[in-house]
């Protein structure tokens, strides 16, 4: 393949690009207009399935790496043209990845307005209301209330790091889902979905910091579904604003890093400084949610300086988990499991 710096960095990966495609050929979809389809990864996968793509974009350059990228395949074109001009007659499905970023001299800038997206998520709406399959890449950090009614939103992790926010509208929306968090990772793929709404579906209860501590996917965050994870664990969380789950056993999930509890102690530089000397703790793993303190402070206010001076601490690594319960900021120490 080729490809451009600005183009890879926004390329859907191809685990992904795959479940997309995916999306089309099982809703029985023959055409795909890729609109501002990049490098042309998601053009690959719907080429790959026999579908009919006609992959268009904007940029001179990288419609010219799109170009030779799908050189294999016959059911693919690409056309240099502005996403919103190409005429869809003949075509049922529309797959967008609009640009998020701005190339300048000085390298290339995230743009979070989803109507300075080219093409602007109002298009995608346009599009949708026409009655076409239709599915859209978005950030990952897309606003709940700015995802369109009557879309389904998946949100999408990969080995740990959320890569998008995919709206699938019409033929491409798989009924009764509202919202979703998807996990791929190295033991296969594992969905979490919910039929209501952002802001509805189930509580969880709040209780006491105990037993097993659990860190929930990105995705899983990001669609809101934390509560749904704190019931299925059996768990609860303890704070209300705090993406943090306890249960009392161990339970094995893919929505969520377990941690065991070992100890738990108020936040205080001092005493914890006191722990890390007297554990000879000589490597921390900090974590933190929910509290201003930034992690890498905190380790060079709590490891000694210097060579000789660490070398002398030992090696003895540390997990700490620092979070806020209500107005208490508290340090949980953790292994994980």
């Amino acid at each position: 393949m080729l490809f451009t710096q600005a183009g890879l960095e926004q390329a859907t990966r191809f685990t992904v690009a795959a479940r997309h495609a995916q999306r089309f050929a099982e809703a029985g979809i023959r055409h795909v207009a890729d609109l501002g389809c990049g490098l042309a990864a998601d053009s690959l996968a719907l080429a790959s399935l026999d579908i009919n793509v006609t992959a268009v974009e904007m940029d001179e350059t990288t419609a010219a790496c799109a170009t030779v990228n799908l050189i294999p395949f016959s059911n693919a074109t690409v056309v240099h043209a502005d996403a919103t001009s190409v005429s869809l007659d003949g075509i049922d499905g529309v797959w967008l990845d609009p640009a998020r970023r701005v190339t300048s001299t000085s390298g290339t800038k995230r743009i979070w307005d989803p109507e300075a997206f080219s093409p602007p998520l109002s298009f995608v709406e346009s599009l949708a209301a026409s009655g076409r399959a239709v599915g859209v890449k978005m950030g990952p950090g897309m606003p709940h209330d700015s995802v369109p009614a009557g879309c389904e939103a998946q949100w999408v992790s990969v080995a740990g790091d959320v890569t998008e926010v995919a709206l699938w509208f019409n033929a491409v929306r798989r009924p009764g889902i509202r919202r979703a968090a998807l996990v791929l990772g190295a033991g296969g793929a594992a969905e979490l979905t919910s039929l209501e709404d952002f802001g509805a579906g189930p509580a969880a209860p709040l209780g006491p910091v105990e037993g097993y501590l659990y860190e929930p996917d990105g995705a899983v965050i990001r669609a809101g579904l934390v509560a749904d994870v704190a019931l299925q664990l059996g768990g609860h969380l303890v704070d209300e604003h705090i993406a943090y789950i306890c249960a009392p056993q161990l339970v094995d999930t893919p929505f969520a890093r377990a941690y065991k509890i070992l100890e738990v102690m108020p936040y205080n530089v001092k005493a914890l400084k006191a722990w890390v000397k007297a554990e000879g703790i000589g490597v921390l793993d900090i974590k933190k949610r929910g509290t201003a303190i930034t992690p890498e402070e905190l380790r060079k206010q709590l490891l000694p300086a210097g060579k000789a001076a660490a070398k002398k601490a030992g090696n003895k690594t540390a997990t700490l988990v620092l979070t806020r319960i209500g107005e208490d900021r508290v340090v949980m120490v953790v292994e994980p499991v």
